[in-house]
């Protein structure tokens, strides 16, 4: 019960971290008798002893390496999850049990329909100037290549202000773009709008460089969205590392040809749950 409560405190102090900092009204199940935003601070920060405790404990303490721990079972055993994927399903029905498990309170599911896409097999492969794998992964929502795949010269640029410039170079092409790594926030807008950019100017694809400091030959994905009123052609992410390379070739005036073939699928939106839970406070069981 002890420890029941200090988790009460630490889950309230770091929910309290994620308000907005100005006054305000505390968010009550019935919304009476709001207490002021100030009143609420003061009362946080006289837990501080006892959320120092608990991160002693879980940093050197008998918890340490706990969620960690317990992370790696739940990334092991399930896998990826992706929207509609059976994995998914597997993670929902996993994190529903170790929530009762763990005793929260109120833990249930909510219906909800998800997309439901699928990456299918793909591959790239630069035929010229040299044969060479290129390794990809699809991104989220991408429309899948004609069967036989795409075979086309690449344009590499470094930001959208490149691509408009260079417009006229870019129809019937694959596009490659080697934006370099600012932040996450900030280079994500190439991955997310790579694809319509490209398309706007006449691609028909793009391979996007992994929005990532760091690669070993390792593409990372995510998704990405489509405009209604501009053709949707097929993208993907790249390694940092062959982004970089065909920037090389590019800016030395070599020809680079790629085949790109994707297979992916999109499917009606699935059944799927919002997983829920709380904590529910003792001393003051109305707020959330």
């Amino acid at each position: 019960e002890n420890k029941k409560e200090k988790m009460k405190y630490v889950f309230l102090i770091f929910f309290m971290n994620l308000l907005p900092q100005h006054a305000g009204k505390s968010l009550r199940r019935d919304d009476s008798n709001p207490k002021p935003f100030e009143d609420i601070k003061n009362e946080i920060a006289g837990y501080t002893d006892v959320a120092k405790a608990i991160i002693d404990l879980a940093v050197h303490g008998k918890a340490q390496n706990r969620s960690y721990e317990r992370l790696a079972v739940f990334a092991d055993t399930i896998g990826p999850r992706l929207s509609g994927s059976k994995n998914l399903d597997a993670a929902i029905k996993y994190m529903f049990s170790a929530l009762q498990e763990d005793g929260l309170e109120n833990v249930h599911l909510e219906p909800v329909k998800i997309p439901h896409w699928e990456r299918g097999e793909e591959f790239a492969m630069m035929l010229e100037p040299r044969n060479h794998s290129i390794a990809i992964l699809g991104l989220g929502s991408s429309v899948p290549t004609p069967p036989e795949g795409i075979t086309a010269e690449v344009i590499v640029v470094a930001s959208f202000d490149e691509l408009r410039k260079r417009a006229q170079e870019a129809i019937g092409k694959i596009v490659v773009y080697n934006e370099p790594f600012i932040s996450y926030g900030e280079t994500v807008r190439y991955r997310s709008q790579g694809a319509v950019e490209a398309a706007k100017v006449g691609a028909v694809a793009s391979l996007i460089r992994s929005i990532a400091s760091f690669s070993i030959h390792s593409p990372h994905t995510g998704w990405q969205s489509y405009h209604p009123d501009v053709p949707r052609i097929p993208t993907a992410c790249i390694s940092v590392e062959d982004a970089e390379m065909m920037s090389r070739m590019s800016s030395r005036g070599t020809k680079i040809v790629v085949h790109l073939k994707m297979g992916a699928k999109t499917y009606p939106d699935s059944p799927s749950f919002n997983t829920v839970a709380e904590i529910v406070g003792s001393k003051y069981p109305e707020q959330v």
